[in-house]
Protein backbone atom coordinates (compact mmCIF):
# COMPACT_ATOMS: atom_id res chain seq x y z
CA UNK A 1 0.00 0.00 0.00
CA UNK A 2 1.32 3.43 -0.93
CA UNK A 3 1.14 6.32 1.38
CA UNK A 4 -0.15 9.64 0.01
CA UNK A 5 2.38 12.45 0.00
CA UNK A 6 5.45 10.21 0.19
CA UNK A 7 7.43 9.35 -3.04
CA UNK A 8 8.40 5.67 -3.45
CA UNK A 9 11.95 4.79 -2.70
CA UNK A 10 13.67 2.47 -5.16
CA UNK A 11 16.71 1.03 -3.48
CA UNK A 12 17.52 -1.34 -6.36
CA UNK A 13 18.18 1.52 -8.89
CA UNK A 14 21.31 2.56 -7.15
CA UNK A 15 23.95 1.06 -5.16
CA UNK A 16 23.68 0.43 -1.43
CA UNK A 17 26.38 2.58 0.06
CA UNK A 18 24.89 2.21 3.64
CA UNK A 19 26.23 -0.34 6.07
CA UNK A 20 23.97 -3.10 7.39
CA UNK A 21 23.07 -1.41 10.71
CA UNK A 22 22.16 1.84 9.03
CA UNK A 23 20.12 0.03 6.44
CA UNK A 24 18.16 -1.82 9.13
CA UNK A 25 17.44 1.39 10.96
CA UNK A 26 16.23 2.95 7.74
CA UNK A 27 13.86 0.04 7.01
CA UNK A 28 12.43 0.19 10.51
CA UNK A 29 11.89 3.91 10.16
CA UNK A 30 10.04 3.45 6.86
CA UNK A 31 7.79 0.76 8.37
CA UNK A 32 7.08 2.96 11.32
CA UNK A 33 6.15 5.82 9.02
CA UNK A 34 3.70 3.55 7.17
CA UNK A 35 2.08 2.34 10.44
CA UNK A 36 1.76 5.86 11.67
CA UNK A 37 0.16 6.93 8.38
CA UNK A 38 -2.31 4.03 8.58
CA UNK A 39 -3.25 4.93 12.11
CA UNK A 40 -3.84 8.53 11.08
CA UNK A 41 -6.15 7.41 8.25
CA UNK A 42 -8.16 5.19 10.67
CA UNK A 43 -8.98 8.26 12.69
CA UNK A 44 -11.19 9.52 9.82
CA UNK A 45 -14.80 8.21 10.20
CA UNK A 46 -15.36 7.61 6.45
CA UNK A 47 -12.16 5.56 6.14
CA UNK A 48 -12.89 3.52 9.29
CA UNK A 49 -16.41 2.79 8.01
CA UNK A 50 -15.17 1.63 4.61
CA UNK A 51 -12.54 -0.64 6.20
CA UNK A 52 -15.10 -2.25 8.51
CA UNK A 53 -17.41 -3.06 5.55
CA UNK A 54 -14.58 -4.55 3.51
CA UNK A 55 -13.21 -6.68 6.42
CA UNK A 56 -14.00 -10.45 6.06
CA UNK A 57 -16.61 -11.98 8.35
CA UNK A 58 -15.15 -14.54 10.78
CA UNK A 59 -17.51 -17.31 12.09
CA UNK A 60 -16.62 -18.75 15.45
CA UNK A 61 -17.10 -22.52 15.64
CA UNK A 62 -16.63 -22.52 19.42
CA UNK A 63 -19.68 -23.93 21.21
CA UNK A 64 -21.65 -21.32 23.06
CA UNK A 65 -21.16 -21.32 26.80
CA UNK A 66 -23.64 -23.37 28.82
CA UNK A 67 -26.41 -21.39 30.33
CA UNK A 68 -25.70 -20.56 33.96
CA UNK A 69 -27.18 -22.94 36.50
CA UNK A 70 -29.79 -21.14 38.53
CA UNK A 71 -28.87 -21.00 42.21
CA UNK A 72 -30.84 -23.29 44.54
CA UNK A 73 -33.89 -21.71 46.05
CA UNK A 74 -33.34 -20.36 49.51
CA UNK A 75 -34.64 -22.54 52.39
CA UNK A 76 -38.12 -21.68 53.52
CA UNK A 77 -38.19 -19.30 56.33
CA UNK A 78 -39.84 -20.82 59.38
CA UNK A 79 -42.28 -18.58 60.98
CA UNK A 80 -41.85 -18.35 64.73
CA UNK A 81 -44.76 -19.86 66.64
CA UNK A 82 -47.24 -17.31 67.76
CA UNK A 83 -46.65 -16.14 71.24
CA UNK A 84 -49.28 -17.15 73.68
CA UNK A 85 -50.38 -14.45 75.90
CA UNK A 86 -50.39 -15.43 79.56
CA UNK A 87 -53.85 -15.89 81.00
CA UNK A 88 -55.10 -12.91 82.82
CA UNK A 89 -54.41 -12.98 86.51
CA UNK A 90 -57.63 -12.84 88.43
CA UNK A 91 -57.05 -11.47 91.81
CA UNK A 92 -59.08 -12.93 94.65
CA UNK A 93 -61.51 -10.57 96.27
CA UNK A 94 -60.23 -9.21 99.52
CA UNK A 95 -61.24 -11.21 102.54
CA UNK A 96 -63.96 -9.54 104.50
CA UNK A 97 -62.70 -8.08 107.66
CA UNK A 98 -64.04 -9.76 110.78
CA UNK A 99 -64.78 -7.44 113.58
CA UNK A 100 -64.03 -8.77 117.05
CA UNK A 101 -67.11 -9.66 119.08
CA UNK A 102 -68.33 -6.89 121.23
CA UNK A 103 -69.39 -9.16 124.08
CA UNK A 104 -67.08 -10.38 126.86
CA UNK A 105 -66.62 -14.13 127.30
CA UNK A 106 -67.47 -15.05 130.88
CA UNK A 107 -64.72 -16.63 132.93
CA UNK A 108 -64.83 -20.41 133.24
CA UNK A 109 -65.34 -21.43 136.86
CA UNK A 110 -62.73 -23.64 138.49
CA UNK A 111 -63.51 -27.29 137.96
CA UNK A 112 -62.66 -30.01 140.46
CA UNK A 113 -59.59 -32.04 139.58
CA UNK A 114 -60.30 -35.13 137.52
CA UNK A 115 -60.71 -38.32 139.44
CA UNK A 116 -57.95 -40.75 138.64
CA UNK A 117 -59.27 -44.26 138.46
CA UNK A 118 -56.65 -46.84 139.22
CA UNK A 119 -56.33 -49.60 136.70
CA UNK A 120 -57.65 -52.90 137.95
CA UNK A 121 -55.02 -55.22 139.21
CA UNK A 122 -54.30 -58.16 136.94
CA UNK A 123 -55.77 -61.41 138.15
CA UNK A 124 -53.38 -63.66 140.01
CA UNK A 125 -51.69 -66.29 137.93
CA UNK A 126 -53.40 -69.59 137.70
CA UNK A 127 -52.03 -72.13 140.12
CA UNK A 128 -49.80 -74.77 138.58
CA UNK A 129 -51.51 -78.00 137.73
CA UNK A 130 -51.27 -80.56 140.46
CA UNK A 131 -48.59 -83.21 140.02
CA UNK A 132 -49.76 -86.42 138.48
CA UNK A 133 -51.18 -88.80 140.96
CA UNK A 134 -48.80 -91.56 141.87
CA UNK A 135 -49.71 -94.95 140.58
CA UNK A 136 -51.88 -96.87 142.96
CA UNK A 137 -50.06 -98.93 145.53
CA UNK A 138 -49.92 -102.57 144.50
CA UNK A 139 -52.45 -104.63 146.36
CA UNK A 140 -51.45 -107.20 148.97
CA UNK A 141 -52.51 -110.79 148.51
CA UNK A 142 -52.49 -113.48 151.17
CA UNK A 143 -49.70 -116.08 151.21
CA UNK A 144 -52.24 -118.73 150.24
CA UNK A 145 -52.79 -116.96 146.86
CA UNK A 146 -49.12 -117.22 145.96
CA UNK A 147 -48.11 -119.83 143.39
CA UNK A 148 -44.54 -120.82 142.56
CA UNK A 149 -42.87 -121.88 139.37
CA UNK A 150 -39.57 -122.36 141.21
CA UNK A 151 -40.11 -122.28 145.01
CA UNK A 152 -37.43 -120.78 147.28
CA UNK A 153 -34.78 -123.24 148.56
CA UNK A 154 -33.13 -121.73 151.65
CA UNK A 155 -29.72 -123.03 152.71
CA UNK A 156 -29.27 -123.77 156.41
CA UNK A 157 -26.01 -122.12 157.37
CA UNK A 158 -23.48 -124.57 158.85
CA UNK A 159 -22.60 -122.13 161.60
CA UNK A 160 -26.26 -121.89 162.56
CA UNK A 161 -26.53 -125.69 162.69
CA UNK A 162 -23.46 -125.89 164.88
CA UNK A 163 -24.79 -123.20 167.17
CA UNK A 164 -28.24 -124.75 166.99
CA UNK A 165 -29.86 -121.57 165.64
CA UNK A 166 -33.45 -122.00 164.47
CA UNK A 167 -36.54 -119.90 163.92
CA UNK A 168 -39.13 -118.57 161.47
CA UNK A 169 -38.37 -115.70 159.07
CA UNK A 170 -41.28 -113.72 157.50
CA UNK A 171 -40.35 -111.65 154.40
CA UNK A 172 -42.44 -108.97 152.69
CA UNK A 173 -42.00 -109.52 148.94
CA UNK A 174 -43.16 -107.48 145.93
CA UNK A 175 -43.84 -109.79 142.99
CA UNK A 176 -43.62 -108.24 139.52
CA UNK A 177 -45.85 -108.98 136.56
CA UNK A 178 -43.05 -111.22 135.24
CA UNK A 179 -43.06 -113.38 138.42
CA UNK A 180 -39.72 -112.10 139.74
CA UNK A 181 -39.20 -110.77 143.26
CA UNK A 182 -38.73 -106.99 142.76
CA UNK A 183 -38.31 -106.09 146.45
CA UNK A 184 -37.57 -108.31 149.48
CA UNK A 185 -37.88 -106.77 152.97
CA UNK A 186 -37.71 -108.35 156.43
CA UNK A 187 -41.13 -108.36 158.05
CA UNK A 188 -40.24 -110.53 161.10
CA UNK A 189 -36.79 -111.75 162.05
CA UNK A 190 -35.89 -115.19 163.30
CA UNK A 191 -33.53 -113.63 165.81
CA UNK A 192 -30.51 -114.82 163.87
CA UNK A 193 -29.00 -112.67 161.13
CA UNK A 194 -27.51 -115.66 159.29
CA UNK A 195 -30.93 -117.28 159.01
CA UNK A 196 -32.57 -114.01 157.86
CA UNK A 197 -29.98 -113.51 155.12
CA UNK A 198 -30.27 -117.09 153.88
CA UNK A 199 -34.08 -116.78 153.69
CA UNK A 200 -33.94 -113.52 151.72
CA UNK A 201 -31.42 -114.95 149.25
CA UNK A 202 -33.62 -117.97 148.57
CA UNK A 203 -36.68 -115.78 147.86
CA UNK A 204 -34.72 -113.58 145.43
CA UNK A 205 -33.78 -116.70 143.45
CA UNK A 206 -37.34 -118.06 143.36
CA UNK A 207 -39.77 -117.65 140.45
CA UNK A 208 -43.41 -116.86 141.16
CA UNK A 209 -46.40 -117.44 138.95
CA UNK A 210 -47.64 -113.89 138.00
CA UNK A 211 -50.76 -112.84 139.83
CA UNK A 212 -53.53 -112.00 137.32
CA UNK A 213 -56.93 -110.38 137.41
CA UNK A 214 -59.17 -110.74 134.37
CA UNK A 215 -56.22 -112.24 132.59
CA UNK A 216 -53.97 -109.22 133.27
CA UNK A 217 -50.79 -109.78 135.33
CA UNK A 218 -50.41 -107.36 138.24
CA UNK A 219 -47.73 -106.28 140.66
CA UNK A 220 -48.65 -107.40 144.17
CA UNK A 221 -47.27 -107.60 147.66
CA UNK A 222 -47.34 -110.76 149.78
CA UNK A 223 -45.75 -112.34 152.88
CA UNK A 224 -43.47 -115.32 152.45
CA UNK A 225 -42.64 -117.35 155.63
CA UNK A 226 -39.44 -119.42 155.77
CA UNK A 227 -38.91 -122.03 158.55
CA UNK A 228 -35.49 -123.06 159.87
CA UNK A 229 -35.85 -126.19 162.13
CA UNK A 230 -33.14 -128.39 163.58
CA UNK A 231 -33.57 -132.14 163.43
CA UNK A 232 -34.01 -133.73 166.79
Amino acid sequence: MTTAGLPPIDLSARGDPLPGAARHTLVMGVLGAHVLAGWALMQIDAVRHAVSEAAPLFVSLVAPPAPPVPPPPPPPVRKPPPKREPPPIISAPPAPSVEPPSFVVPAIPDLPPPVVVAAPEPPPPAPPPPPPAPPPEPKTIPPTAVRYVTPPAPVYPAASRRLREAGRVVLRVQIGADGRARQVMLSRSSGHARLDESAAASVRSALFAPYTENGVPLVVWTLVPIEFELES
